[in-house]
């Protein structure tokens, strides 16, 4: 099994990417926006998420984070599956997205390749934890 992009050191900062099905740009409202940043501060204030850096862009995400509580791959986890579930959910309830039924039919496409999605899955399973071991490799990735 490869060392690659795991979380090796539970209390550790980390730089984490990951990006929708399909890189598919869907942050391209503000309410979708207000998901995430809302979603993250639930994580800040209940899941012991450390944040100090993040990026939004429309297909993908950018984070460095530490767990206080230790457990940085469930922390991520528990992020992704709830503001996946969220996002779907205003996407299918959001009058003006114009393209809600492409967005939908992409999901639920992605979700039907793989045996644990049960309808619509809207992260790529990938995260690419890498540690921030040094203020050199830090700056690098918050440059």
């Amino acid at each position: 099994m490869s060392r690659k992009y795991k979380f090796h050191n539970k209390s550790g900062l980390y730089f984490v990417s990951f990006a929708t099905v399909y890189w598919i740009d869907v942050f391209t409202r503000q309410l979708y926006f207000n998901v995430l940043v809302n979603s993250i501060n639930y994580c800040r204030k209940e899941k012991g998420m450390e944040l100090y850096c993040y990026c939004f862009m429309p297909s993908h995400i950018h984070l460095i984070f530490r767990s206080l509580n230790d457990k940085p791959m469930e922390l991520l986890r528990d992020f992704k599956r709830y503001t996946s579930k969220l996002l779907v959910n205003e996407i299918t309830n959001n009058p003006q997205e114009s393209r809600k039924e492409w967005l939908l039919w992409m999901f639920k496409r992605a979700g039907n390749k793989k045996s644990n999605v049960k309808k619509y899955q809207f992260w790529q399973h990938n995260n690419q934890p890498i540690e921030l071991w040094s203020e050199k490799v830090i700056k690098q990735k918050i440059d």
